[in-house]
């Protein structure tokens, strides 16, 4: 009983970790679902309308041929709809399959009896595949994330596609190239934005702002620059102006409806700011690290409509285990035994080990409900603790001299202490 408890409670751990693996394909099944709906409201209101208009003038007018063209016109559309639609039932029919995969993943863990069981084994490392090609999907390296997908078989429980569409619109902001990708995005999406407050499709039109004003300064002073030279020249010539009129006009479009008086201020301060005048907080606005902002402002956003950590969940699984296995011996000044690689009686601690142990370092301690301290304990000069009664019992049973004790798993046979130098533990 005790063993399949902790079962179910290691399936349960499972799901918490494993949420986004049902969360995606949800998400983007939802998406797929509003974009067909779209579409097809789109094309009925477009459609009524041609129909409409055809009849009456089908019933004004004699002439056949023109009938005919707006029938064709009519049935064009709605043949283009239907490859549409057809594009979106595939996309819907890869996620429901996509879907049923991981609910069966699911329930294969659900299934084991048993840690021990072989199957449980088999499972882990399919579980280790899809973590490690999360991971390099979060990393940027799609193409090896694919092929480690493929190769392992598990494409339907990994979202290699939406993650590349994700570093996409990324990478087009961070290398501050465009906000078109990003605004379309968040067009997509913008109820499931605006419901949760996101700042991202604002935060975007305001960089759309600046780099209009920012152009409107530096057109105004290229056509005066040849006479007068870049600094102290005011904004002049048509260009400059005119992006100068389009960034207000844009700023009263987008920007006013916020309620942010204090950006909207400064926003406003840009006009009479160029960007070389390095006045704060103007100079922040125009500053390029802008567009990493906006690029960790998307990937924050999208990590959270889509339920993802902000973290690869290798990272999250990593920090679990090694927090379950660690104890303050693992990091203590002495030797620990089980990283003693003579000694019979203990195996290897992970945590101990030179590949781990700095990597543990920051991890909680792992949590324990009972005590597993020997009765009546003491504690040698080289730190470590055992019960009395064993201690005594192996030293007699190793002849060693009356008066001092040796370290039952020490690996140096000369290592003796005087038994005055042994102290007793009181355990609070």
């Amino acid at each position: 009983m005790a063993e399949l408890n902790s079962t179910k409670l290691n399936a349960e751990s499972h799901l918490l970790l494993d949420q986004p693996l049902l969360r995606m394909p949800y998400e983007l099944s939802r998406r797929n679902f509003k974009n067909a709906q779209r579409l097809i409201e789109h094309s009925t209101t477009s459609l009524t309308s041609t129909l409409s208009s055809t009849t009456k003038s089908a019933s004004k007018t004699a002439d056949p041929t023109q009938t005919l063209e707006s029938l064709d016109a009519m049935i064009s559309k709605m043949q283009g709809l239907k490859r549409k639609l057809s594009t979106l039932q595939e996309e819907e029919a890869r996620l429901h399959k996509a879907a049923k995969a991981r609910l069966q993943h699911l329930q294969d863990l659900h299934d084991v009896q048993s840690l021990v069981d072989v199957k449980y084994d088999e499972w882990s490392r399919v579980r280790l595949s899809r973590l490690l090609v999360d991971y390099l999907l979060r990393e940027g390296y799609a193409s090896s994330a694919a092929c480690l997908a493929q190769s392992k078989g598990i494409e339907d429980l990994v979202d290699v596609d939406a993650f590349i569409s994700c570093h996409k619109i990324e990478r087009s902001l961070r290398e501050g190239m465009s906000t078109a990708l990003a605004l379309e995005w968040c067009k997509e999406h913008g109820k499931e934005l605006k419901k949760g407050g996101s700042m991202l499709e604002f935060e975007l039109r305001l960089q759309q702002y600046i780099e209009m004003v920012r152009q409107g300064h530096e057109s105004g002073v290229s056509g005066m620059e040849g006479e007068f030279g870049r600094e102290g020249v005011s904004v002049g010539g048509g260009g400059g102006e005119q992006k100068l009129v389009e960034a207000r006009a844009h700023a009263k479009k987008y920007l006013s409806a916020s309620g942010d008086f204090e950006l909207l201020g400064r926003a406003a301060g840009l006009l009479a700011y160029r960007p070389w005048d390095e006045v704060e907080p103007y100079a922040s606005l125009y500053s390029p690290s802008r567009w990493s902002h906006l690029a960790s402002l998307f990937l924050t956003t999208h990590h959270n409509l889509y339920s993802l950590p902000p973290r690869p969940l290798l990272h999250i699984a990593l920090s679990a285990g090694l927090s379950a296995l660690k104890t303050p011996a693992c990091h203590s000044a002495y030797t620990s035994s089980s990283a003693n690689a003579s000694s019979s009686t203990t195996t290897v601690c992970p945590i101990c080990s030179t590949e781990l142990n700095e990597l543990a370092r920051n991890v909680p301690y792992a949590h324990h409900t009972k005590s597993i301290v020997e009765n009546d304990p003491v504690v040698l000069p080289n730190g470590r603790v055992y019960g009395s009664e064993r201690l005594r019992l192996f030293n007699e049973k190793v002849g060693t001299e009356k008066g001092w004790v040796r370290d039952p798993v020490a690996g140096k046979t000369d290592e003796l202490w005087k038994e005055s130098e042994v102290r007793r533990v009181f355990v609070l």
